[in-house]
């Protein structure tokens, strides 16, 4: 009781970057190894510290807050729906979860909307479907059905995401691993097709550009025969577009940049502006019906207060043009990265604002991200020497050209 009591009286008082992240390490399950900044307060393209230093935020919580860190429309929209009515379960209807489904599959071209709450629910639910269709649509034999991975995916850290995962890090120490999965090289059309071939396959699930995997980006075209041969042998297409949807890559979808239209689209970060965990698949009838009463569910998925969210915080994308703003600014950046020297970064890849920088062998990528801190802009490294970037799409030019100044003068420290 005297330690609970203490405790509170710490929480009056400022405590500095160093209490908190040391707070972190004491009570808090090591399972993330954090950038060292304590950050107390976010806006538009910007972070503050506890300190009060400012930084430009180049991460956008994993493209969670394309709309900028607290849009005041959506956080306006979760103040208000909070006054009325929060969570009533699926037990009963709300006045929002309907009006909801029809608004983004009207905007996204699909029958029906199955709500969650956050992305690795998302990708589990299309997994659950896929088989479910496997079995009662393609008729699979019962057992037997199994799911296509690309090599490098990465959806989430639940045993299921984990058992497709080619990361040892992800799956070491967690086995047994679900069955039925299998993964193949990403960009590869040969290989997919062969696998495809196995008529116990129900699904191939991957993201338009890798994002976990340091922003790979497949060959032109790739798209596009993946729903060729899904097509094909009668296999669904699941994008996961967690990541790369709502505007990251200058489209809605990354997808519509090949004009394809997978079976089942995985959405969630961005679909609620990074205020309120929000997912959301979307299929059509003769995919999504499999699922009936009792099949899946969710204690809070499709809750009011996220439907509110996830209406404004795409209403919000759509009124303020932030794809269009992020293809536009994607020559921009591209721009100012090629001047780093290429003895500092080997490749620069990116697509709309979702970019990525490989650092040379001859420097460390997290030195290069804690002077990139120092300096005043955030972000972090991915398997080792690769650095992504995605600031916020309501990035203005000259912001994003002051952000890559600051990243070329970083990287001209270490000359020094």
């Amino acid at each position: 009781m005297k330690l609970f009591i203490i405790l509170r009286m710490a929480d009056q008082k400022f405590l500095s970057s160093e209490e908190i992240i040391a707070l972190e390490e004491k009570y808090g399950c090591r399972n993330y190894s954090p950038v060292p900044v304590a950050l107390s307060r976010g806006e538009g393209v910007f972070v503050w510290d506890v300190e009060g230093k400012k930084y430009y935020d180049f991460l956008s919580a994993y493209s969670a807050v394309n709309q900028g860190h607290c849009h005041p429309r959506i956080v306006e929209a979760l103040k208000k729906q909070a006054d009325q009515l929060t969570l009533v379960s699926r037990a009963f209807y709300s006045d929002r979860l309907g009006k909801y489904e029809k608004f983004m599959t009207s905007l996204l071209g699909y029958d029906r909307l199955l709500p969650m709450n956050t992305g690795v629910e998302g990708g589990e639910s299309a997994c659950k479907i896929a088989r479910k269709w496997g079995y009662d649509v393609k008729k699979i034999p019962y057992g037997q059905a199994k799911i296509i991975f690309a090599d490098g995916n990465f959806w989430g850290r639940t045993l299921s995401a984990i058992s497709s995962s080619t990361d040892p890090s992800c799956y070491q120490g967690f086995a047994p691993h679900m069955p039925g999965f299998k993964t193949v090289p990403y960009n590869d059309i040969p290989a997919l097709e062969k696998e495809l071939q196995d008529p116990t396959v129900a699904a191939f699930m991957v993201e338009p550009i890798q994002g976990e995997a340091g922003v790979v980006i497949p060959d032109v075209g790739y798209l596009r025969k993946v729903r060729e041969l899904c097509t094909k042998y009668n296999v669904l297409w699941i994008s996961d577009e967690v990541q790369t949807g709502l505007g990251r890559t200058g489209k809605l979808l990354a997808s519509q940049h090949e004009g394809v239209k997978p079976d089942i689209v995985i959405l969630g970060k961005a679909l609620s502006g990074g205020v309120f965990p929000v997912s959301a698949v979307l299929a059509n009838n003769e995919v999504m019906n499999v699922i009936t009463p009792g099949t899946h569910g969710s204690t809070y998925g499709g809750n009011p207060l996220a439907c509110a969210v996830a209406t404004e915080a795409i209403n919000v994308l759509l009124d303020e043009k932030l794809s269009e703003r992020a293809a536009q600014l994607e020559g921009v950046l591209r721009e100012e990265l090629e001047k780093i020297p290429k003895d500092k970064v080997t490749e620069v890849r990116g697509r709309g604002l979702m970019f990525a920088m490989v650092v040379h062998d001859s420097i460390s990528a997290y030195d290069v991200v804690l002077r990139l801190r120092d300096a005043g802009l955030l972000t972090k490294t991915t398997h080792g020497q690769v650095i992504r970037l995605a600031p916020p799409l309501v990035i203005t030019e000259d912001q994003l050209r002051d952000g890559a100044s600051i990243i070329r003068k970083v990287f001209q420290s270490f000359n020094k």
